[in-house]
């Protein structure tokens, strides 16, 4: 990916806000979905959102958001946008808690949850005869890479092809750059500011699970893990959750074709822990710009637009499908 940022959205910090808030994200109409509700195999449900233009071919693709994130995120109806380009089917599964009403069950979404991603693609794949190809961003394309790790040789079954783009595949070091400085102060209150809430509404349906002052008291995503995410989802604790969740240590068990996009002057996630040529395997690209930020890649005039990035990936997705 041969990205140039604009001289007049500099730095990382820039290349993550402004897109997220301003930049303009299709340029066709602005994205129209169906929602449809699965019920799951454990007794709650998920959302999916499908694009509601017609498709002109046979690949869907699928897009798995970040923290937070949902089908209405800048970078899905960006991706949104180019699939109705391309006439390709696109569809957007919602972590659980994440389309705007709290699941059931007593488990909400994690990282590493590949699991709950292995079940959403085969159903996809069940209902569909074409060729599915899935992208993930943030923390959906770490847990888009564990799946893929995890299946082996059995992912070419269901997707043909796989896309990670600026996902913390070190979660501790990930963790470490989100909980200093600008980016506690910033991005950590941020995502706290919705993931509290969620997981206070969490103890109202199953009273006990965790302990409530422990949660208020949490000021990092490592004392909200340590509280919520990691025992709820079977880990020990933040550590353990984050050494078993991080899709780098296994890229070398991935037999399909997946590509995985990091800008270098990601505010989350640190240049010197991005996976290395040598530590990947032969199915396994890396594409690292120098710049980009997170989820960002913005390009063009005032206010700028964020397909580029959906285009890049967008395209070698279609290259690698056969």
């Amino acid at each position: 990916m041969n990205y140039v940022a604009p001289g007049w959205l500099p730095g990382g910090n820039l290349q993550t806000i402004w897109p997220a808030l301003f930049a303009r994200r299709a340029f066709g109409p602005h994205p129209g979905y169906l929602r449809e509700r699965w019920n799951t195999p454990d007794g709650d449900f998920i959302d999916v959102d499908r694009l509601a233009a017609p498709a002109r071919e046979d690949t869907l693709l699928v897009l798995f958001h970040g923290l937070e994130g949902t089908s209405r995120s800048h970078y899905a109806e960006a991706f949104a946008d180019y699939a109705r380009e391309r006439g390709w089917a696109y569809a957007v599964p919602h972590f659980r808690g994440c389309s705007g009403e709290i699941n059931l069950a007593p488990r909400a979404y994690h990282s590493g949850d590949y699991e709950e991603i292995g079940w959403v693609l085969g159903r996809l794949r069940a209902g569909h005869r074409g060729l599915i190809v899935a992208v993930g961003v943030s923390l959906g394309g770490n847990a888009l890479l564990r799946w893929a790790e995890e299946a082996g040789a059995e992912a070419a079954r269901t997707a043909a092809a796989v896309a990670a783009v600026c996902s913390p595949v070190d979660l501790a070091a990930g963790g470490w750059a989100i909980g200093r400085g600008f980016n506690r102060q910033v991005y950590t209150r941020m995502f706290l500011r919705t993931m509290k809430p969620k997981a206070l509404q969490k103890l109202a349906q199953h009273p006990g699970l965790f302990d409530r002052e422990a949660l208020l008291a949490a000021r990092d995503l490592y004392e909200f893990d340590n509280v919520f995410t990691a025992p709820l989802h079977g880990f020990r604790d933040t550590e353990d959750y984050w050494a078993r969740a991080s899709a780098k240590p296994q890229l070398a068990r991935i037999r399909i074709p997946a590509l995985v996009v990091n800008a270098r002057n990601d505010p989350f996630v640190p240049a010197w822990s991005l996976p290395r040529g040598h530590e990947v395997g032969s199915h396994v690209t890396l594409w690292q710009p120098a710049h980009g930020g997170h989820v960002g890649f913005p390009q063009g005039p005032l206010p700028g637009h964020v397909r580029g990035m959906p285009d890049a990936v967008g395209g070698w997705l279609a290259e690698h499908r056969a």
